[in-house]
């Protein structure tokens, strides 16, 4: 086994979700000891895949039609920031920096964990934020050994998709999303398996709407989601081509605001009608009453 190839399985599993090619040239100062040092990360690579490092979450929360938030949390294992901190904590804040430009927030609950929420007034906002968010651009290629050898990063694609049409009153929403994990079955180098990251990811995506949602399964091998309330979870599976597509409903708050603007505008007029007069109607005013005197004589 070619021990300086170890550092890959970090940098393979970062790269693609945001870890920026000037965050790796900075800390190619640390490859030395991945050479150095073999037998020492091979221990430690044996414990990692014991135990699982990463915790990786991405829910999408609807409140309405035309509000919502995307929710990103990763939690890291504490053997992981031990064995390559630098690279992760580059990885969380480019994270950080990424959510704030797309109008989000990040809350540091640790140095190794980290929730990302990034608000979305409609589905246009929110297929753009979600795709631009998990934007695999990064995927060029970068030297990560100590003889200054190219190595092809895993290519990892996601895409979601919402199809919205209005029925007045509530919105049909139709949402897909795929996401190609088949790069990250095996971490390999020449033959030779490296490791399993379905032991090192444990990733999840949720969905959760007000009225629930119904998933569809175009396929028996396909996942079958977890219920949980009004929330639906699936667990994606590294290796695979994760496919998800969702029917779900949602209240139309502009469709209901012009329902009760109706409403009160008609009651207005009934009650006018009905209970008040009309003040086009003249009323002739009634003569006096005449009071005819007699004279008795």
């Amino acid at each position: 086994m070619n021990f300086s190839n170890l550092q890959k399985i970090f940098m393979w599993l970062i790269r693609p979700f945001g870890l920026s090619k000037t965050t790796i040239k900075r800390d190619r100062i640390n490859r030395g000891f991945f050479t150095r040092k073999p037998m020492l990360w091979l221990v430690v690579i044996t414990s990692l895949l014991l135990s699982g490092c990463v915790k990786y979450d991405v829910g999408v929360n609807f409140n309405h039609s035309n509000s919502g938030e995307l929710v990103q949390h990763i939690k890291l294992g504490e053997r992981l920031t031990s064995f390559s901190g630098d690279y992760v904590y580059a990885w969380l804040d480019s994270i950080e920096n990424r959510a704030r430009k797309l109008e989000g927030k990040a809350r540091r609950i640790s140095q190794e964990e980290i929730i990302v929420t990034i608000p979305f007034s409609n589905g246009q906002e929110l297929q753009t934020k979600f795709n631009e968010f998990f934007s695999s651009h990064n995927t060029q290629k970068v030297e990560v050994n100590a003889n200054k050898t190219n190595s092809e990063l895993p290519k990892i694609e996601s895409n979601l998709l919402l199809f919205q049409n209005n029925f007045l009153l509530v919105v049909r929403n139709r949402l897909i999303y795929d996401l190609d994990l088949r790069s990250l079955a095996l971490i390999a180098s020449k033959g030779n398996v490296l490791a399993d990251t379905g032991a090192i990811l444990d990733l999840e995506f949720s969905l959760k709407t007000p009225w629930g949602a119904k998933n569809i399964q175009l396929t028996e091998n396909a996942a079958e989601p977890q219920k949980q309330g009004n929330q639906l979870v699936w667990r994606l599976q590294p290796g695979e081509l994760n496919h998800i597509e969702v029917v779900f409903w949602l209240p139309s708050p502009l469709g209901i605001g012009a329902l009760l603007i109706i409403l009160f505008v008609w009651g207005g007029l009934y009650l006018r009608y009905n209970f008040m007069p009309d003040p086009r109607i003249q009323y002739a005013p009634q003569p006096a009453a005449t009071v005819e005197l007699t004279q008795e004589g």
